[in-house]
């Protein structure tokens, strides 16, 4: 393969030994600068990454991604939302604002009246450790709660507790009193979520006859999405095919939580760039203090022939040379780093001070890696146009007058 010869003396000189003491040391500290750069945009990206993952997973998993108000024959209706782009599967279900109370403490929470068979594959299912959701079926007046939430009651699997429906009451000899029954606990999960002490299941029909009402008591149907954040592109669908029902996405409650999330992201990855530009600012003063260096030998390869195009490509070769090794092995450092993360911080001494017995989530994206490594050339190229420039604009005769 045949490369320009510009392409050829810029290699040399970005290899070349004799150059100054101090320009070295600009050099040298420019490519760690995009090294250390890349690496840390590499790691910070790929945690931030997994911070997002975990929330959509923990906070998703049981917040509803879309609910869609359900008709009689919820059956039916399921079937047809389904067929939706970006929509894995619909759940029945019924909620309330409710309060828990045992011997030890009372708390509101939100109740979420399921069919038990059509849950089993939920992230709260899967995250049972005590008991099982499909208690609810057989066993009348069970109640899955979470984990904190238990703590907080001093309650544990198989324990009773008592439902107060506050905005339901009925006549009593004693007067007007909220609607109330016992609940026996048969299972206890934990998401490691915001939200687990602040939402329980009961089975659809026990918080029917709760409310009075015959049947199942399904008032809204779940929809769960192959990606949450597509949750405004489906809603929009549903809309389309049922007009006239009410439609609601997690973006209400919980979308305050992702935007700050997203934010600090976005803060964080201008900040890291910082790092990559200023290390790129470096090049430009190396390259500028090698130009004139280098006066000499410009005007030189001018009086052989090599036009000002050539002489820029001399520099701009040297400048996205010393860019891209600073990049490419900054890469190879973020990456081996992001996958080791945990051994890493455990190594030396601060994952059980950071966060206990946990881990930092790592979620290494292959797209975003690219964007930085692409990113940190592009930067490294524009860095060198100065002063590539500034040895094209060399005047030959008066160089090499003093030679």
């Amino acid at each position: 393969m045949h490369f320009p010869i510009s392409f050829y003396i810029g290699l040399r000189y970005s290899r070349a030994k004799s150059r100054s003491g101090f320009i070295s040391f600009i050099t040298f500290f420019s490519i760690v600068g995009i090294l250390l750069g890349v690496a840390s945009l590499i790691v910070v990206a790929s945690v931030m990454n997994g911070f997002e993952g975990e929330l959509k997973q923990r906070v998703l998993g049981i917040v509803p991604h879309v609910v869609v108000e359900a008709d009689e024959d919820w059956q039916t209706q399921s079937e047809k939302l389904k067929a939706l782009n970006h929509v894995a599967d619909v759940t029945p279900f019924s909620s309330a604002e409710v309060i828990i109370q045992s011997s030890k403490g009372l708390q509101g929470v939100l109740a979420y009246g399921v069919v038990p068979e059509k849950e089993q594959g939920n992230i709260v299912s899967a995250n049972i450790f005590a008991g099982d959701m499909q208690y609810l079926a057989r066993q009348k007046y069970g109640v899955v709660i979470g984990e904190p939430l238990a703590r907080k009651l001093g309650v544990h699997l198989g324990d009773d507790v008592r439902i107060v429906l506050p905005n339901k009451t009925v006549f009593t000899p004693m007067g007007r009193v909220p609607v109330q029954r016992t609940f026996s606990i048969v299972g206890i999960f934990n998401l490691g979520s915001q939200i687990d002490d602040s939402v329980i299941y009961l089975n659809s029909k026990d918080l029917a006859k709760m409310h009075r009402k015959k049947g199942d008591g399904i008032s809204d149907l779940r929809l769960y999405l192959s990606d949450a954040f597509k949750a405004t592109d489906v809603a929009q669908s549903v809309a389309a095919a049922f007009p006239d029902k009410h439609i609601d996405t997690w973006q209400r409650s919980q979308g305050a939580l992702f935007s700050a999330v997203n934010m600090e992201k976005n803060m964080m990855t201008i900040m890291l760039s910082l790092i990559v530009a200023v290390a790129a600012f470096n090049i430009v003063s190396a390259l500028v203090m090698v130009v004139i260096e280098k006066q000499g030998e410009i005007g030189i390869l001018q009086t052989l022939g090599m036009n000002r195009r050539q002489i820029m490509g001399i520099f701009i070769t040297q400048g996205v040379v010393n860019g891209v090794w600073g990049t490419l092995i900054g890469a190879i450092v973020g990456i081996a780093l992001a996958l080791n993360l945990n051994e890493f911080m455990q190594f030396i001494g601060i994952a059980n001070l950071a966060l206990g017995s946990q881990l930092l989530p790592v979620d290494m994206q292959w797209n975003n890696i690219a964007v930085i490594v692409l990113g940190a050339v592009v930067m490294s190229f524009l860095a060198t146009l100065y002063p590539a420039y500034r040895a094209a604009k060399t005047q030959p005769a008066e160089v090499l007058r003093n030679e």
